[in-house]
């Protein structure tokens, strides 16, 4: 819990859809490129603390952490509360995600 609320991918696809979030994936440059959810940033979980002016322009959104099977997404989701943001985490990653069928886009 401290790392932001965990959501299902029912949840966080309405929250999506209603603009309430931005998606941050915390996963290797590498990785995302192999395919991450539309719109996502990419910003590594090792970078994540050197980075966060890139996400002061959406403090009045839901930031969604996403990874890989939702290993980092706790520790990642601390991190941008401690700096004020509200977090929600997307339960069991992208390999929750892809296993659902739900859309990716390659890089």
């Amino acid at each position: 819990k401290r790392g932001g609320e965990s959501l299902s991918f029912h949840e966080a696809t309405r929250l999506l859809n209603q603009g309430g979030a931005v998606i941050v994936d915390v996963r290797e440059a590498k990785e995302f490129k192999t395919g991450h959810i539309v719109d996502a940033l990419n910003i590594p979980h090792q970078k994540l603390a050197d980075r966060m002016s890139e996400l002061e322009k959406h403090k009045e959104k839901t930031i969604l952490v996403v990874d890989k099977m939702g290993q980092h997404a706790g520790a990642s989701g601390k991190i941008l509360k401690e700096k004020g943001f509200s977090v929600s985490r997307l339960q069991g990653g992208m390999t929750e995600w892809l296993g659902q069928n739900l859309p990716v886009v390659k890089s």
